[in-house]
C-alpha cells in the first residue's frame, strides 16, 4: 500500500484568511500571540474581528511575584498591539485544570455569546499538557453547541510550540516584524526561554512546501463538521494516520 503523497500532509500554497469573526482559546497568556500572532495582525489588517479568551491564570509560569496580575498586564497590551475586538482572562488553574467541572459548559456558552465563524485552539499534539488540555476543552466546548444546532463556527486548530498535523497556512511574511513585536511583549516569560526565536524558527519551517516568496507561514489545521461526531482523542488518531 501507498504512502500519501507530500500533499497530503502540507499545504502547497497560502490560504486566505477563514472567516470571522474569530474566537481564539489560548492555554496561557502569549500562546495566542506565540501560536498565530501573525494571523491575528494579518486579520487585524483585513478588518477580521478578532476576541482572544486566556483560559488560566499563567501562575505556574515562573518564579515572579504576583506573576498572575504580570501575565494578565502582558496580554492586555499584547490584545492592543493585536488589534482584537476582546481580551477575557480567565482563572482557571495553570497545570491543574484538567478535571474542572463546567468548562465545556462555559466555553460553548463563550461561543455562543460571540457568535464566531471561526473558534480557534491548540493543536491536540501540542507539547504542554495545558495545551493539550485545551484542544480537548473547546473540542467539547465546540461539539455542545454543535448538538445545539445554532450555530456552526469552523473548528481549527493552530501550533503553538511544535509542529502539528495541519491542512492549510497562512502567509504572514508581512507581519513577521509585527509579531515578533507583540511578543517581546511577554517579557515575563520570554525570560524563561527564547520563546520568540523558537517561535520564529517553527514559522519558518512551515515554509517548506510554500514558493520562495512566503518567507513566514503559520500553520493549521480545520476540522470538518463530520470529524465534530467523534472524540478528539479518536480524530488525533485520524490526523495521525494520514502519515501512513
Amino acid at each position: 500500500m501507498p504512502l500519501n503523497p507530500e500533499h497530503v500532509l502540507l499545504p502547497f500554497a497560502p490560504a486566505d484568511l477563514p472567516p470571522g469573526p474569530w474566537l481564539v482559546f489560548a492555554p496561557h497568556a502569549d500562546d495566542e500571540t506565540f501560536g498565530m500572532g501573525g494571523s491575528l495582525l494579518k486579520a487585524s489588517k483585513q478588518g477580521v474581528e478578532t476576541h482572544v479568551i486566556v483560559l488560566t491564570d499563567g501562575a505556574r509560569g515562573g518564579e515572579l511575584d504576583d506573576l498572575v496580575h504580570i501575565r494578565r498586564q502582558e496580554a492586555e497590551a499584547a490584545a492592543h498591539l493585536l488589534g482584537l475586538a476582546s481580551l477575557e482572562c480567565w482563572t482557571e488553574p495553570d497545570r491543574g485544570w484538567e478535571q474542572s467541572e463546567g468548562l465545556a459548559e462555559r466555553i460553548a456558552a463563550a461561543i455562543r455569546r460571540l457568535a464566531p465563524a471561526s473558534v480557534f485552539f491548540p493543536g491536540p499534539m501540542e507539547i504542554h499538557p495545558a495545551h493539550r488540555a485545551a484542544g480537548f476543552a473547546v473540542w467539547g466546548g465546540l461539539q455542545q453547541v454543535y448538538q445545539q444546532k445554532l450555530i456552526r463556527p469552523l473548528a481549527i486548530a493552530y501550533e503553538i510550540s511544535v509542529q502539528n498535523p495541519i491542512n492549510f497556512c497562512i502567509d504572514i511574511t508581512g507581519e513577521k516584524a509585527g509579531k515578533e513585536a507583540v511578543m517581546s511583549v511577554y517579557a515575563s516569560q520570554n525570560s524563561e526561554n527564547n520563546y520568540p526565536e523558537l517561535v520564529i524558527a517553527l514559522n519558518k519551517t512551515r515554509t517548506l512546501s510554500l514558493s520562495p516568496e512566503v518567507g513566514y507561514a503559520e500553520g493549521f489545521f480545520q476540522f470538518s463538521e463530520k470529524d465534530m461526531g467523534i472524540p478528539l482523542r479518536e480524530m488525533t488518531h485520524h490526523m495521525i494516520n494520514l502519515y501512513q
